[in-house]
């Protein structure tokens, strides 16, 4: 997988650059690895659903996951991965967001050339790069998105006014997503969408008109519904990202 990583990879700017705040949860002991793009940045192909969004978020410091992907429940992650080669890594290591699943020779992460080129000593990327695969020690810390609140993106695979596939972005916190539903009208009730594949939630056939949502979001001090009132409109259209007016802490 390794390759020699261009000087206009490392300097390259990409829009959608989260501050990730740190964490105070110990390290756990593992391996990484990366994969090639032309650009040096993430794939719109990520198992995650993210799409073009997916390329840029975080700068382009995104990475794939196995075992931390947890079927799909761990898109929107942050973690801090930091390699444990004195001689060639710095201290800080690079902040990464899961946008892919993916799986290495025995790694929990698969990085963009970018988010491991910065694992670095300055002038020392393209030697780490040359091995390949490099032992590290992560931990998850929380996303924050100044300037952001959380939205709810219709997917481009949605199709008005029959089915609707929503994805959250701009995620702050480090709480996961468990469920999203949405209030139907008629029947007076909280209807639950299928969660699709990665991050991707969708409803055949949901309500019409202006829609409230509520997503279970839980992590290990417990769950809790946060209420999104009005938050998709009746004309709702593929591509489009909903601003929820709220942001998670």
């Amino acid at each position: 997988m390794a390759f020699t990583l261009t000087f206009s990879c490392l300097l390259s700017l990409f829009f959608f650059f989260p501050m990730l705040s740190s964490s105070q949860s110990t390290f756990t002991r593992s391996r990484a690895t990366y994969y090639g793009s032309p650009d040096c940045s993430g794939t719109p192909r990520g198992a995650c659903g993210y799409g073009e969004f997916g390329r840029s978020l975080n700068g382009g410091d995104v990475g794939a996951v196995s075992r931390l992907y947890r079927n799909g429940t761990g898109c929107g992650a942050c973690y801090q991965v930091r390699c444990t080669h004195p001689q060639f890594c710095n201290e800080d290591g690079v902040k990464i967001v899961v946008t892919d699943y993916g799986q290495g020779d025995n790694t929990d992460f698969i990085l963009s050339a970018r988010g491991f080129a910065k694992l670095a000593r300055s002038n020392m990327a393209n030697e780490l790069m040359a091995f390949g695969v490099i032992d590290v020690e992560y931990r998850r810390i929380p996303c924050r998105y100044p300037g952001y609140n959380m939205m709810l993106q219709v997917t481009q695979h949605s199709k008005f006014p029959n089915y609707l596939a929503l994805i959250v972005i701009y995620q702050a916190g480090q709480k996961d997503i468990l469920a999203v539903e949405l209030w139907q009208e008629d029947c007076q009730e909280w209807k639950r969408m299928r969660r699709a594949y990665g991050g991707v939630w969708d409803m055949a056939n949901p309500p019409r008109g202006q829609m409230n949502a509520r997503i279970l979001t839980g992590d290990d001090g417990g769950q809790s519904w946060v209420a999104l009132n009005g938050v998709i409109p009746s004309d709702w259209k593929a591509g489009v990202a909903y601003d929820t007016a709220i942001q998670l802490a």
